[in-house]
């Protein structure tokens, strides 16, 4: 029997980068795997290639309708889906193939099989075409997530699809109805928009993001609207009836119930769920929330000392970030006993364009722990790189302490938004007041002047017009 200091079982951004951190720190660890490529969803169905879409389709819109104001003419501008698919694919083989080369670089054993627990110490590997135990001191679960269905609209990848499906279209639908009104569904929604498909999304809260500052919500909400998608806010899909490779949506909304769109694709992307089926948890009384996620201390661990979750798996957002940085805290706790996560700076980004990022409390938040706030704000259309890039839609509005001055949460739409939130994350894990955000230097012209300019602005000291 193989025997290792630590087996993560999942390798995706939170099981290969705490492997890859444990095994920096000098633990022997093995990576179970049950897809042939690693990276886990993120990389494979997820984050990486939605972003490559993103990026091509934008392309391929500034081409066809914003180039002209540069003086650049562009004729007979026509779109190959192949190939942009083609490219998609080749950045997420690429990064496969990057995680691979970590992984003999350090000395990483992968298996490629179904790993499930047996005992606090042994997981069971089912192969093709046998079963093997591997032993080891410590156990890392990080399996991540996959996309709910509604029970009246399995998925059948053609017509009713998942976030996974959406990635995939050989052909641009001309109508695409979106059910829910999230990061993911916005995401793939603009993707498709901006190829041609008219698109309508059904959202059951009465604005976008319901987590998102109010403000900031709203003002995406009209940009969205103003690229052209339709909106069904305060809507609840009833049912989706498929027919001669079509759906049927029905749903209740403000005009009343029973109102229906026939669309050649229904997206659906009304939340994700903690992949937790056939792990052997029940092996290890490892007791799951109604989420379906599993309950850790403080320290990751799940009931017994060396059995830890990360991610998807346990509460909070479901990003790839914060699972990564629980992957690291995990790796360091086993090898010296210390492992920390700062949940008040993990950072939200939405890929669309404009671009929607925040970190820490929003506006409402802080109404409702009654903390007194003083907001800076601060438009891209006052901002000089904005302005040469043609691409001013947005402003950054930075909330900070009405007694302290220490920055309280940060909230960006607007060019290149999900780049800039990074020097607020930084500013917030050192505990900056907006003044020291305000008093560093900002290269001129850019658009991190527009962070500057807000936090100036918090104590009505903005200069830029």
């Amino acid at each position: 029997m193989q025997e290792f200091d630590l087996i993560v079982i999942g390798s995706g951004p939170g099981g290969y980068v705490g492997a890859i951190r444990a095994a920096q720190l000098g633990l022997k660890v093995a990576v179970v795997e049950k897809e042939k490529s690693l990276g886990g969803t993120c990389l494979n169905v997820g984050c990486i290639p939605s972003k490559a879409l993103l990026e091509s389709s934008e392309h391929y819109e500034l081409a066809k309708r914003s180039l002209k104001i540069h003086g650049v003419n562009c004729q007979k501008v026509g779109l190959d889906l192949k190939q942009m698919m083609n490219r998609k694919n080749k950045v997420v083989s690429e990064l496969i193939q990057g995680i691979q080369f970590l992984f003999k670089k350090n000395k990483i054993t992968r298996f490629t099989a179904w790993g499930k627990l047996k005992s606090s110490n042994e997981v069971e590997l089912e192969l093709e075409n046998k079963k093997e135990v591997i032993k080891a001191k410590n156990i890392l679960l990080a399996t991540g997530s996959y996309p709910v269905e509604l029970p009246f609209a399995e998925f059948d990848k053609e017509v009713i699809v998942s976030s996974t499906s959406a990635l995939s279209f050989s052909q641009v639908p001309k109508k695409l109805v979106v059910i829910g009104g999230g990061y993911i569904g916005l995401e793939l929604g603009s993707v498709w928009r901006r190829l041609g498909s008219e698109v309508v999304v059904i959202e059951t809260s009465d604005r976008l993001c319901s987590s998102m500052d109010k403000q900031i919500s709203a003002k995406f909400l009209s940009l969205l609207k103003k690229q052209g998608l339709q909106f069904q806010l305060q809507s609840k899909v009833t049912k989706v009836e498929v027919k001669n490779k079509k759906a049927k949506v029905f749903f209740d909304g403000t005009k009343g119930p029973s109102q229906s769109i026939t669309c050649d694709k229904a997206l659906v992307c009304v939340g994700r769920k903690a992949f937790t089926k056939n792990l052997g948890l029940e092996n290890l009384n490892l007791k799951t929330n109604s989420l379906g996620q599993i309950e850790v201390d403080k320290n990751f661990c799940a009931v017994h000392k060396n059995i830890f979750a990360i991610g998807d798996l346990i509460s909070g957002p479901m990003l790839a970030h914060k699972a990564e940085e629980e992957g690291v805290a995990v790796a360091e706790f086993i090898a010296t006993g210390y492992g920390h996560v700062n949940y008040e700076t993990v950072p939200s980004v939405i890929y669309t364009c404009p671009e929607v990022a925040s970190v820490g409390k929003t506006e409402e938040q802080l109404k409702e722990q009654k903390q007194e706030y003083l907001i800076g704000s601060f438009p891209f259309l006052a901002n000089g790189r904005a302005k040469a890039l043609n691409d001013t839609e947005g402003f950054v509005k930075i909330l900070a302490d009405k007694k302290t001055d220490k920055i309280l949460g940060v909230h960006i739409i607007g060019p290149r938004a999900g780049d800039l939130i990074a020097e607020a994350v930084i500013a917030m894990e050192f505990h900056s007041s907006s003044e020291d955000l305000a008093r560093s230097f900002h290269a001129h012209p850019t658009l991190s002047e527009a962070l500057r300019e807000a936090s100036l602005a918090v104590h009505k000291r903005a200069r830029q017009m």
